[in-house]
């Protein structure tokens, strides 16, 4: 049997659990809008802690990190370390207002606090974020699997983009939030797993035992965490850990996608726990990547293997062949490689698809509010299936127009897309200014055109300092100075207002 009829087994094996789960767990959803929109509140916290995990890892983890090592290290914990710092932002700032506000979409708040443009202008600028950031994440699962199991087979690239949304479709369109936290916590455990067996794996066909492999890693020199001292370095601590904690503030505390599952716990309560435990989870998990991507790196360098992108690390380690046809690794880490990114995929890109359904259903067409049950219920199964679409299109897209790597490529998206809504979330809630509403869609489109001129000219205008991934930063600040600028002559909000 060929490897690529293993993966496609074992892929197709694991898709069917999934779905199967999903339909047992959605029979007893009553198929409402609560139950769809926010878990009908009725989510334990330890359920949703486990399964946002991930939901944040997706593919691009998954590849990616392993094969960033070479260039930065293990600075990528700096990032991690401000992660933790974010989630406590976002259980202790940003929850007691979502859960005082009983939201379904968190962009309603903006509708409250500064007006109607405002509310459409976060709405739209998540939409723009998650479906570009959703597609670079599916278009890299969708490349690679191409390369492992389709292409081999035969099976051209669009009927491999349109199983894969059919089966994401498949396992949201009914339960929604309900039955999502339970599927993905399923698949949390079957990733963090397969990287575990990875590394044991790797290991034997090393000849390391666990000692050797720690030892072999912190002699590499490719596991370096912390970075001082020179503050033009774009792996500079603050830098880093700055980046981290706004990107996690934005990227999850007001990103719709992870916001929906912590909204669909029972209490606040609850809901800070899952957050914090979460947060706390994620440091040992991205340690596993690196680790990971150590070993990867030095079986490369004594086996002489050579990798085009970073990207290509561990891929073509799991499951290539050297000149004489000779596989690299056993055919089991072929396998688990094909499941782990599976996993890792589908969790993220259902979330994002439940999410983005939400968004439009409730901020763009109304339909919770004017719609009774049965036709929310129609509505929100068309919007669901034409979001299916229309990622199935961009992923199609992103095969035309990728360059560099990925995880690069999602963090500047993020910095663009996501700093408005950092800049108007936070304007709104540390300040009681108001603003004028016709203004903002400007403000938060022309934040991300002055922020792309800093960071391409950065270098010549400011000695030498490159703008990394504190893009966020500043186009947040850009976001709220326009906003206090648009404002001027106008009187505070009213005490009590939302």
């Amino acid at each position: 049997m060929l490897p690529a009829t293993k993966y496609l087994i074992v892929i197709c094996a694991y898709l069917t659990a999934v779905i199967g789960v999903s339909w047992i767990l959605s029979r007893r959803s009553r198929g409402s809008a609560a139950d769809f929109f926010r878990g009908g509140r009725k989510s334990p916290w330890w359920v949703v802690a486990v399964a946002m995990v991930s939901t944040s890892i997706s593919g691009i983890t998954f590849v990616s990190v392993p094969g960033m090592v070479a260039a930065s290290q293990w600075a990528y914990l700096q990032m991690a370390v401000g992660f933790v710092a974010g989630y406590a932002v976002i259980a202790y700032i940003l929850l007691p207002l979502y859960y005082r506000l009983n939201l379904t979409s968190l962009y309603s708040y903006l509708e409250g606090r500064f007006g109607r443009w405002s509310h459409r202008t976060g709405a739209g600028f998540f939409l723009l974020s998650k479906i570009l950031i959703c597609g670079v994440r599916m278009y890299l699962t969708a490349i690679v699997l191409q390369l492992i199991v389709f292409e081999p087979l035969g099976i051209p690239f669009w009927i491999n983009v349109a199983a894969t949304m059919l089966c994401v479709w498949l396992y949201t369109f009914r339960g929604g939030v309900r039955t999502l936290v339970w599927t993905d916590m399923i698949q949390t455990v079957a990733l963090i797993t397969v990287v575990v067996l990875c590394l044991v794996q790797i290991g034997r066909v090393m000849g390391l035992d666990f000692g050797q492999m720690c030892g072999s890693i912190r002699d590499s020199g490719m596991s370096r965490i912390w970075f001082f001292g020179d503050w033009r370095e774009p792996r500079l601590f603050w830098k880093q850990f700055a980046a981290g904690m706004l990107t996690t503030v934005a990227m999850t505390g007001m990103d719709q996608d992870m916001m929906q599952k912590n909204l669909s716990c029972k209490t606040l309560r609850q809901s800070q726990r899952n957050m914090m435990t979460y947060g706390a989870a994620f440091i040992p998990v991205n340690l596993l990547f690196l680790a990971l991507g150590v070993l990867l790196y030095q079986f490369a360098a004594a086996r002489g293997l050579a990798v085009a992108k970073p990207d290509d690390l561990f891929p073509t380690i799991a499951c290539g062949t050297d000149a004489a046809g000779q596989a690299f690794m056993p055919p089991v880490v072929g396998v688990l490689f094909a499941l782990g990114l599976t996993a890792s995929a589908f969790s993220s890109s259902g979330s994002a698809l439940t999410a983005l359904t939400t968004t439009f259903t409730v901020d763009f067409l109304h339909a919770d509010t004017r719609q009774d049950e049965a036709g929310l219920r129609r509505t929100r199964r068309i919007v669901h299936a034409c979001a299916a679409v229309v990622m199935g299109v961009v992923i199609l897209g992103f095969r035309a127009i990728r360059d560099g790597s990925v995880i690069d490529a999602i963090y500047t998206v993020a910095g663009y897309t996501y700093g408005p809504l950092l800049g108007l979330f936070f304007f709104g809630i540390f300040t009681r200014r108001r603003v004028r509403d016709g203004w903002v869609p400007v403000i938060c489109a022309l934040s991300p055109v002055i922020c792309y001129i800093l960071a391409q000219h950065s270098a010549a205008w400011f000695g030498g300092y490159q703008i990394g991934f504190e893009l966020l930063l500043y186009n947040a600040m850009i976001t709220w100075l326009g906003l206090l600028l648009s404002g001027i002559g106008l009187p505070s909000r009213q005490p009590g207002a939302k």
